[in-house]
């Protein structure tokens, strides 16, 4: 199971919370990679991520992002300004939602069950960067609290082994590019493949 995170937005880049509108939400034209099978976020942003990355995905409603509510649209700022009580409960505790909408529990709770349904076999999911905290979290079983602490960047990935209630987190290995240095085409290639 790999999940990988949209690319940048216009509201990420204002630290607003998507509004409704961002379902169809653009990204820039950017050159793909060879393709895959996958699964996808119903939103254009992780449509459009997927198509970006030459993957043939499906659109998944597993894999929507988080319903912040009222909030949507507003920057966090914005919302702290008129609701300060609000974004304090909503970042002290998962399981608040004082935006009306899914609360972090909540949407955690939802990824351990998209994650406990998938069919065995090689997934690759685009979907959101909230998403994706939440399902590393849930495939982990760690407290809902450790979801603050996760920072998924856009184009992030996670790997993650195993099935249905058994997973486990593996980190990519760093792929130098191909016209690297010839200091780094110097590396070993036993120091490349790690040890057992």
């Amino acid at each position: 199971m790999t999940l990988v995170a949209h690319g940048r937005t216009a509201a990420m880049r204002a630290a607003a919370f998507p509004s409704p509108g961002d379902l169809l939400e653009p990204l820039p034209d950017s050159p793909g990679l060879a393709g895959a099978e996958g699964r996808c976020g119903p939103e254009e942003r992780c449509l459009g991520t997927a198509r970006w990355l030459g993957l043939a995905a499906v659109a998944d409603p597993g894999l929507r992002d988080c319903d912040h509510g009222r909030w949507r649209g507003l920057s966090l700022a914005e919302v702290a300004a008129a609701e300060p009580e609000g974004v304090r409960a909503w970042l002290a505790d998962p399981g608040a939602a004082p935006h009306g909408g899914e609360s972090v529990a909540g949407l955690i709770g939802r990824m351990g069950e998209w994650l406990g349904a998938l069919p065995s076999g090689r997934v690759v999911a685009v979907t959101h960067p909230a998403v994706v905290r939440a399902a590393l979290v849930a495939a982990l079983e760690l407290p809902a609290e450790a979801y603050r602490r996760v920072d998924v960047p856009p184009l992030g990935r996670v790997e993650l082994t195993g099935f249905g209630d058994r997973w486990n987190l593996r980190l990519p290995r760093w792929e130098p590019p191909r016209d690297a240095s010839r200091r780094s085409r110097e590396i070993s290639p036993d120091f490349l493949e790690g040890s057992p």
